[in-house]
Parts: C-alpha cells; sequence; structure tokens
C-alpha cells in the first residue's frame, strides 16, 4: 500500500539547489581555464587531455563516485592528506556533495565554451592585441563577450546536471537526511519505501525547476537570434 505523507520535506530541494549553485561556481572556473588554455596553448599530449576532461561525460556516474571516493576517501590520497594537514574530510559532507556535482557537469562546460571560443574570429583578438592590448585585456573585452552564448548555455547545462546526479553524489557524499540527501537520493529512497506520493512530488519539483531553466535558456537564446 502506498504511504502517503501530508507534505514533504523540502530540505532535499533546498540542498540541491545549493549544491548545483555552489557546482557551477567551480565548472566555471575550471571549465573557461580548461577550454582556454587548450585554444591558445598547443602541447604534448593535448589529445589525451581533451579526452580526461570529456570522459565524465560518458563513464557511468557510479565509477565517477567510486573514483573520488577512492580520492578523497579516509585512505585515500587526498583524503590522507586533508585529514594530517587540515584535520578534515570530504567524504559524506555536503562538500562530498559539490565536488561530485562539478566532476560530473564540468564537461558539459568545458565543450560550451571551447566550442564557443573556437568559433571567435582571430583577426578580432589579433586587431585588438595590435591595438596594445595585453592578454588579460584581450580575454576580457574580446573573447568573452564574443562566447557569451556558449558560457550561458555550459553554466545552465552545468546546474541542470549537478541537480540531477545521484550515482556519483551517493557513492561520496551518502544519503544522509538534512545533511547530504538531495532530491535524486529523496526520489529513489522514498521509491524503495514504497512511499510513491512523496517520491511523485520530488519528481514533479524537479522536472519542473529543470524545465524551467532549459526553456529560460531556449527562450533567451531564440530572442537573441531574433534581435
Amino acid at each position: 500500500m502506498v504511504q502517503v505523507k501530508s507534505m514533504i520535506e523540502w530540505q532535499p530541494v533546498i540542498l540541491s539547489i545549493k549544491v548545483a549553485s555552489i557546482s557551477v561556481i567551480f565548472v566555471f572556473l575550471f571549465g573557461v581555464l580548461a577550454a582556454y588554455v587548450m585554444k591558445m596553448v598547443d602541447i604534448p599530449g593535448k589529445a589525451v587531455l581533451e579526452s580526461l576532461f570529456t570522459l565524465p561525460l560518458v563513464l557511468p556516474p557510479v565509477v565517477i563516485g567510486f573514483l573520488l571516493l577512492f580520492l578523497v576517501g579516509k585512505r585515500g590520497p587526498v583524503g590522507i592528506l586533508l585529514t594530517k594537514y587540515f584535520d578534515m574530510q570530504i567524504i559524506f559532507t555536503q562538500s562530498a556533495a559539490v565536488l561530485a556535482g562539478t566532476v560530473v557537469s564540468f564537461p558539459l562546460m568545458y565543450q560550451s565554451i571551447k566550442t564557443a571560443f573556437e568559433g571567435i574570429d582571430k583577426a578580432l583578438e589579433d586587431a585588438s592585441r595590435t591595438l596594445g592590448a595585453n592578454e588579460w585585456r584581450v580575454f576580457w573585452t574580446v573573447t568573452m563577450p564574443l562566447s557569451w552564448s556558449g558560457l550561458v548555455s555550459g553554466l545552465v547545462l552545468s546546474f541542470a546536471r549537478t541537480l540531477g546526479e545521484f550515482g556519483a553524489t551517493i557513492m561520496v557524499a551518502g544519503n544522509i537526511l538534512g545533511k547530504t540527501q538531495t532530491i535524486p537520493l529523496a526520489i529513489y529512497f522514498a521509491t524503495e519505501s514504497n512511499d510513491l506520493v512523496t517520491a511523485g512530488m520530488y519528481v514533479v519539483i524537479i522536472s519542473v525547476i529543470t524545465f524551467s531553466i532549459i526553456f529560460g535558456l531556449n527562450y533567451w537564446k531564440g530572442k537573441k537570434v531574433l534581435v
């Protein structure tokens, strides 16, 4: 028999939005940096790096979670250093959820901004250099403004991806009610408990949020084309 609850807990919703928002900040920083370095520098093994950057997009999230658990777990190399020098651990905390969300959504940001960078007319950047602008100024006054569409797309898609992350999150953050339980985890465990009403309500909430941000992105792109 389906268990009916009068109301749902909003903590998973708030936490999911919080984790996705923080993850997007890291994804933006690392994604833009990686894409710009790949654009400007011709280094040996570039194809290998490109493959590594894209790997989280095709690997099962639970594999990503296992690898992160190996790295930041109590016996992992990063985990041991954090415990020894900072007396802290990431595993089974909200920071672990942010880490998982950042890793799985990074390829979306990287690919979006990389494509945007590649679509810029190099003559415009060269013209700016000719006028005396250094690389930092060229980046902020020419490269980034011309990549705005790809940047926004990457941020929105990364946010949506992190919001729905399950496999990697449960491996490194666990399902601690009131601490690390996100919407996907709440849906899974509510369904496992045969509480289909609560699970269904969470499904509606995350679907509405995700649809809204994707619709907003498409609407913005449509308006931009018309203008």
